[in-house]
C-alpha cells in the first residue's frame, strides 16, 4: 500500500498536493486541511478495467436505441409523482433533509412497500442498530414485517458490498453516506474522499449491466440547509431528493432539485404521522379552510401556485393590528421578509393604505412556502381585509404579481391555473388585465381582470 498526502480546502474541497495559505479556488485563506490517501500499490488492476472499457466502439447519435427504463412503483402516490412515476431499477439517487424530517421514516416505508412486492431489499445504515430500526419499522408498519427486506448495521462499505453479493438485492438503501468508509484510504468518515469514493462504488453497483439496482443515498445536511459533502456528489447521482418543513409541524414537503429520468421541480406533500409519511394526494384541500358559505372571515384570501406539473390553491391569512413601537412589526414564515416589506410598501403608496403605524402578521395555510410571485396580489387583498375588518367571498381568487408602479403584472401558466379553480368550482377569479381569458371555456369561473390594485381593492370592497 502507498501513502498519499492531499491537501483539501474546507469551504469549496479544491483539491491540490501542495499547502497554500490562501485556496486558489475560493480565495479564502488558512482553508486547507491535510488528508492521507491510501492507495494500492499494484495498479495493474486499474489499468486492465480502464483498457476494457475502451472495446466499447463509439455510436452515431441516430443509430443508438432508446430504451424505456423499468420502474418500481411503490404505494406513495407523492413519492411516486416526485421521482417521475417510480423508481428506475438502475439509478442511483440521494435524499437529504435536516435531522429530524423523516429521511429514514421515508425510506424505511418505501423498502416495506417494495419488499411486499416481491423484491428484495437492503437497508445498510452506518448511523442507527438493527434494533433501532427494528423499533421503528414495528411503529410505522402495520401487519407482519417482510421477509424481503435485510437489515445491516455497518460503517464499512467494504463490508456492505459483500452483503449485496451475498443478499442479491434488487433496492439498495444506505442511510447516510457521510458515516462510511472504504478501507483503502485512511481517512475519516464524511471526508470528500471517502464520501465519493463510496459513492462510486454505490454507482458501479447499481450501474451493473448484468444485474442493475436500484439504490438510494441518504446524505446529511448543513448548517446553511444544502447537502454536505462535495458538490461532484450531487453530479455523481440520477436524482436528487429534498425533504423540506419543521420537525415541530405535521407538514413535509419532497422536492426533486434534479431528475435524469423525470421533470425537476415536482413536490409531493406528506403528513408526518406516529404512523410515519402519509401522501396528502389533494394538497388543495389540506392548504384551504372548509368553511361556510355565510361565514365572516376577516384577512383570508385565496390563490393558486404551481408545483411542478400541477396546480394547488392555497390561502394566505393576514393579522393587521395597531403598533405602539416606532418600528411596527413584519412577521411572515411562508415567505420572505424582504418581499413583504415591499409589498407593503406598494399597497401604502399605490392602493393608498396607511400601514406605517399597523404590525403585519402573513401567514400560509399548512405551512406551504410561497415562492410563486403570483401570489402576490392575493396577499395585499387579504391585508386589507384584515386591516378594514371585511371579509371577502369565500368563492373568489386571486391571482397575479404587483408592480412597484402598482400594476398587476401577468404570471405564467395562467390556464391551468383557471381551470383548476374552475374545477374545483369558485365563482370569481380577479386576474391580470392584457390576456385574451374567453377562449379558456370555464364552466363556473367569472374572469375579472384589472391593470391596477386600486382597482381590485375598490371592487372587492367598495370606494370608502
Amino acid at each position: 500500500m502507498k501513502n498519499k498526502v492531499i491537501y483539501i480546502c474546507s469551504n469549496c474541497e479544491f483539491e491540490q498536493l501542495k499547502w497554500t495559505g490562501r485556496c486558489p479556488n475560493c480565495n479564502t485563506w488558512n482553508s486547507f486541511t491535510e488528508e492521507e490517501v491510501c492507495k494500492k500499490s499494484n495498479s495493474k488492476s486499474s489499468t486492465i478495467n480502464f483498457r476494457s472499457t475502451l472495446k466499447k466502439k463509439a455510436q452515431r447519435l441516430s443509430e443508438i436505441e432508446v430504451f424505456n427504463s423499468d420502474r418500481i412503483i411503490t404505494d406513495l402516490s407523492e413519492f411516486n409523482r416526485v421521482v417521475g412515476g417510480g423508481i428506475v431499477r438502475d439509478s442511483i439517487s440521494i435524499l437529504a433533509a435536516k435531522p429530524g424530517a423523516g429521511k429514514s421514516t421515508l425510506l424505511l416505508q418505501v423498502a416495506y412497500d417494495i419488499a411486499k412486492k416481491g423484491f428484495r431489499v437492503l437497508y445498510a445504515s452506518g448511523e442507527e442498530s438493527e434494533s433501532q430500526i427494528k423499533k421503528r419499522a414495528n411503529r410505522i408498519i402495520d401487519g407482519n414485517l417482510d421477509e424481503n427486506i435485510w437489515i445491516y448495521s455497518d460503517i464499512s462499505m467494504n463490508n456492505v458490498i459483500e452483503i449485496v453479493k451475498e443478499v442479491d438485492p434488487d433496492f439498495i438503501i444506505v442511510d447516510s453516506i457521510q458515516t462510511f468508509i472504504l478501507e483503502e484510504y485512511s481517512s475519516r468518515p464524511g471526508s470528500p474522499i471517502q464520501t465519493m469514493e463510496c459513492a462510486n462504488e454505490l454507482l458501479r453497483i447499481a450501474k451493473d449491466i448484468k444485474r442493475p439496482r436500484a439504490v438510494i443515498i441518504v446524505g446529511q445536511m448543513t448548517k446553511e440547509d444544502e447537502l454536505a459533502g462535495v458538490r461532484a456528489l450531487e453530479h455523481l447521482v440520477d436524482c436528487v431528493l429534498m425533504i423540506e418543513g419543521d420537525s415541530l409541524e405535521e407538514l413535509r414537503s419532497l422536492i426533486c432539485s434534479k431528475n435524469r429520468f423525470g421533470s425537476t421541480g415536482e413536490v409531493g406533500f406528506f403528513s408526518m404521522t406516529e404512523k410515519g409519511m402519509i401522501s396528502i394526494d389533494n394538497p388543495s384541500q389540506f392548504f384551504m379552510t372548509t368553511r361556510d358559505s355565510k361565514d365572516m372571515v376577516f384577512g383570508s384570501s385565496l390563490s393558486v401556485i404551481k408545483e411542478g406539473n400541477r396546480c394547488i390553491i392555497v390561502e394566505i391569512e393576514s393579522l393587521v393590528s395597531n403598533s405602539t413601537a416606532p418600528y411596527p412589526s413584519r412577521i411572515s414564515e411562508c415567505l420572505k421578509k424582504d418581499q413583504l416589506n415591499t409589498l407593503i410598501s406598494i399597497l401604502e403608496q399605490r392602493g393608498k393604505v396607511r400601514l406605517f403605524d399597523k404590525n403585519v402578521v402573513i401567514k400560509s395555510t399548512g405551512g406551504i412556502k410561497l415562492r410563486e410571485q403570483c401570489v402576490n396580489l392575493a396577499i395585499l387583498i387579504s391585508i386589507v381585509s384584515s386591516l378594514k375588518n371585511k371579509s371577502i367571498d369565500n368563492g373568489y381568487v386571486f391571482i397575479g404579481d404587483v408592480g412597484l408602479t402598482g400594476e398587476i403584472k401577468r404570471v405564467p401558466s395562467m390556464e391551468l391555473r383557471l381551470k383548476e379553480i374552475d374545477r374545483i368550482g369558485f365563482s370569481r377569479a380577479y386576474v391580470p388585465k392584457g390576456e385574451n381569458y374567453n377562449n379558456l371555456k370555464l364552466k363556473n369561473v367569472e374572469i375579472k381582470p384589472f391593470r391596477y390594485i386600486y382597482e381590485v381593492i375598490n371592487d372587492v370592497f367598495g370606494s370608502k
